[in-house]
């Protein structure tokens, strides 16, 4: 069904949404979903939502309706799906009211809060048979499949480890308390915001393809530092054990104090080292340089189409999935989604860190 209508709503007006909307609203010739924003609503006030309908609409079709509530997008008839931009704290109550309404999710990482909460979505989103999907952009990139690819081909023989990190680049201190990036309340800190990227990259790097409950099985090490109820540093240590039984580490590290270099990422194997980088940030890498074992290096440098950040790949494929009938994506199941959030679980258990919602 390809330049089939995916008609969305959004439901949050903040950064991100704002994002995903110019991607998937950008002009192309071609692809394999026209991507029409139908409505946005915010529960502040109509007037943002129109704001940010001006500031982000591309003028094609019909004007896309702002609301005053997310339960007036949810109800909309003019929307398939219902993308979730909202602080991580609501995304359980939103994903819940989308699919008894009957709509399709997809909704930004983390999926909920924590495991608990993931699971009762997914239980509602197959007892009402719609498409749900958590928003781990970075998994769909061309960039990121060619090198899922080129791992599991041996460019660089055995991976034996890999270190990835990512880092907040703002100025952390001047954030108020009520920040959504630092109130417990509202799953602050760097594990859910931040700790995710190298967390899904550890999977793409050594999880040999096999997501969700297919995945190698893994012993988790981690250490968090504390402050004020949230973590604001994270290192994460996931071993692995290749098919022959060789150890295999991946090194996740996340902070909210400082940024992340351009080499953000290096992968280590018996014949050679990939080095990803990124002239955007982590969570969206920009290419990956193969050093052999001979010292002779290949560039992979990746370009989005004009326009776009790098959404659309997300969008793209939840659009197929969808004229297909199907209720999961293959790349992104919810088995995977389920995986992670309890991965992550179990880090803050080993820690001590508590959000309010796991009482």
């Amino acid at each position: 069904m390809a330049g089939a209508q995916l008609r969305w709503g959004v439901v949050g007006t903040g950064w991100i949404a704002g994002m995903f909307v110019d991607d998937i609203l950008a002009p192309r010739a071609s692809g394999p979903a026209k991507h029409i924003l139908s409505a946005a609503g915010t529960t502040s006030s109509v007037e943002k939502a129109e704001k940010f309908i001006e500031a982000h609409w591309k003028g094609d079709g019909e004007r896309p309706k702002a609301l005053g509530s997310y339960q007036e997008v949810y109800d909309s008839p003019d929307v398939d799906i219902i993308y979730v931009a909202t602080p991580h704290s609501l995304h359980k109550q939103n994903c819940l009211d989308a699919i008894k309404a009957g709509k399709h999710v997809l909704c930004e990482k983390p999926f909920t809060i924590n495991s608990k909460e993931g699971e009762e979505v997914v239980a509602a989103a197959k007892a009402k048979g719609v498409f749900v999907m958590e928003a781990v952009w970075t998994r769909f990139f061309p960039l990121a499949i060619e090198l899922e690819k080129k791992i599991q081909e041996g460019v660089i023989g055995r991976v034996w480890r890999s270190v990835v990190q990512i880092g907040f680049g703002g100025d952390w201190n001047s954030l108020p308390p009520s920040s959504r990036l630092k109130d417990p309340a509202l799953g602050g800190g760097a594990l859910l915001d931040l700790c995710i990227y190298p967390i899904s990259y550890s999977s793409l790097i050594l999880g040999r393809g096999l997501v969700g409950e297919d995945h190698p099985e893994i012993k988790v090490t981690s250490s968090l530092d504390l402050a004020n109820g949230v973590d604001e540093a994270d290192v994460v240590t996931l071993q692995y054990k290749s098919p022959e039984g060789h150890a295999q580490t991946a090194v996740c590290l996340a902070s909210v104090l400082a940024d992340s270099p351009p080499d953000f990422g290096r992968i280590e194997g018996t014949e050679g080292t990939i080095t990803v980088y990124t002239t955007l940030g982590p969570s969206c890498p920009t290419g990956f340089r193969v050093k052999n074992a001979k010292g002779e290096e290949e560039d992979f440098p990746f370009t989005h189409a004009e326009g776009t950040f790098g959404f659309i790949y997300e969008a793209d494929a939840v659009a197929q999935d969808i004229f297909a009938g199907r209720t999961e994506s293959a790349r992104m199941p919810l088995a995977e989604t389920l995986r992670v959030l309890r991965l992550m679980d179990q880090v803050r258990a080993q820690n001590g860190l508590v959000y309010p919602q796991d009482n």
